[in-house]
């Protein structure tokens, strides 16, 4: 018995346990006082921004140390160059197999859609977000209008940009700035120090965060639109399975045993819909695999805008399935259009307040035959499928970093291999 105790009291002491206690427990609350569950919403955001107030400094930090450390300026150019051909090879994957399934399967067909003035309002703020939205805008955004306006206004791009420059211009001075970096490097110490103690409070933001999902839209709003929702989450489990798990096994890893040593960030994920949340955690266990700190550093940051996978699926079905719904007949020709758009307009998403929704009114905006106001039929369920983006853009940005190093031999293989058999733990 007092075995069978202690090994209870371990298996409660995992976070990842608590997380999926927590998500179960909000679910039931949504269900059985939906009113409640739905003013819960403010925890889920207060978790949130508890953890992403602290996402610039660590991301600064990290690149400008890595860089600082790095020595040969020339590794920087082809970590970037192999990430960004990675992470444009696999969405653009993620966009075809999107736009494969949604024309099989059609789930938008048999949606009788008679949009009122009320649902053309009711998208107005996205739509509007959406027009101002194009290329040139997206890389002028790039550029903050100050220093410290990247870290107090800006975009994560922003702050990438500024770590860069300053990383490149510290690895340039050399021994002289050691001082300045050291420093650096131990404020990380401190902030993930920070992290690690706002995680325990995890738990409490996947069941708030569950809670309002069910107590505000409710099981039927799930089975309104559940051909498309299933849809999403079979093509992000293919995606995840065959396409991430062959890159896994290319680089002599398996990705089973990377999703369990994961399992506290996915869990965390899919309660709380946010990658953003676990992006340091997510740092700091890559780099006790064995990954190189520079590489982890470049990689991941830039994968959460460039290498949005469950997004780019989510773009490419959500698109057609409102061509559908409103009765569009889209011809070949359109749909290579429409991917050509998406291959753009993907890529801006992390930067976006309201992410994937706004990423598609901005498509959509840009594609005169799909009207804009379809994309009132995905409001009440924007919530569930946005589980499936989250947590396969956390996936697939984990494989990438995994990918990146193996290809540029910045990995021990054998510290690798042991982390992810257990042999060796993370605290």
């Amino acid at each position: 018995m007092a075995g069978r105790a202690g090994r209870a009291d371990r298996l409660w002491s995992q976070l990842w346990v608590q997380v999926l206690v927590g998500a179960v427990l909000g679910a039931m609350i949504g269900l059985l006082a939906p009113g409640f569950g739905a003013a819960l919403k403010p925890l889920a955001d207060a978790f949130i921004k508890l953890v992403t107030m602290l996402l610039a400094p660590i991301v600064f930090g990290t690149i400008v140390t890595g860089l600082a450390r790095m020595g040969d300026l020339r590794e920087v150019g082809r970590i970037g160059a192999k990430a960004l051909a990675y992470f444009e090879l696999m969405s653009t994957l993620a966009l075809v197999i999107g736009l494969a399934a949604v024309n099989l399967f059609k789930p938008g067909h048999a949606i009788s859609a008679h949009l009122t003035p009320a649902d053309a309002q009711s998208i107005a703020p996205f739509a509007g977000t959406a027009h101002e939205q194009g290329v040139i805008p997206f890389l002028l955004n790039i550029i903050p209008s100050s220093l410290l306006g990247a870290f107090t206004g800006g975009t994560m791009l922003q702050v990438i940009l500024v770590a860069l420059l300053i990383g490149l211009a510290a690895s340039s001075l050399g021994e002289r700035v050691k001082g300045v970096v050291d420093l650096v490097d131990q404020m990380l110490q401190i902030l993930f120090r920070l992290v690690g103690a706002i995680m325990r409070l995890a738990p409490l933001g996947a069941a708030a965060g569950m809670a309002y999902t069910v107590g505000r839209f409710g099981a039927v709003s799930l089975l309104s639109l559940g051909q498309l929702v299933l849809l999403l989450y079979g093509c992000a489990l293919l995606f995840v399975l065959v396409l991430l798990g062959a890159v896994m096994r290319m680089a002599g890893l398996r990705l089973g045993r990377l999703l369990i040593y994961f399992r506290d960030e996915i869990l965390i994920t899919f309660g709380t819909c946010s990658t953003e949340a676990v992006l340091p955690r997510v740092m700091e266990k890559l780099e006790a695999m064995g990954i190189d700190k520079p590489v982890v550093g470049l990689v991941l940051p830039a994968g959460y805008t460039f290498n949005a996978d469950g997004t780019s699926l989510y773009l490419s079905i959500a698109a057609i399935f409102v061509a559908q719904a409103t009765g569009v007949d889209l011809s070949l020709w359109d749909q290579l259009t429409l991917l050509a758009v998406l291959l753009l307009t993907s890529k801006g998403s992390a930067g976006v307040a309201g992410a994937g929704f706004v990423t598609l009114a901005a498509t959509l905006s840009a594609m005169p035959a799909i009207p804009l106001t379809g994309l009132a039929l995905l409001l009440g369920v924007d919530r569930f499928l946005n589980v499936a983006r989250a947590v396969t853009n956390l996936i697939g940005n984990c494989v990438a970093t995994v990918a990146v190093a193996r290809w540029h031999e910045a990995i021990d293989m054998r510290v690798a291999r042991a982390v992810l058999a257990g042999e060796e733990r993370i605290e």
